[in-house]
């Protein structure tokens, strides 16, 4: 049980913002499962299509501080090399 109004008003504050980190995390988790789907397709074009849309969204992430800006240039290399692996 809370006593003070600023207490009562951190604990709605920080609902608030667990909500929007759940949704940009399932953004990109998305994002990341289709781009899976695709490579293993071995679909080359709509990789690389869907891969921009991807580096563009966690670079917007990384500069409003959504993810560390060290896990974002893991997936992004990880997923590159995937991409550049296909034939």
């Amino acid at each position: 049980m809370v006593n003070t109004k600023s207490a009562k008003k951190r604990i709605i504050i920080s609902k608030n913002k667990n909500i929007i980190n759940r949704i940009k995390k399932s953004i990109i988790k998305t994002y990341i499962k289709k781009l899976k789907v695709y490579i293993n397709k071995k679909d080359k074009l709509k990789c690389i299509e869907i891969y921009r849309v991807l580096q563009s969204i966690l670079d917007r992430f990384s500069c409003k501080g959504y993810i560390h800006i060290n896990k974002i240039s893991r997936y992004k290399s990880n997923l590159s090399k995937l991409i550049n692996n296909l034939n």
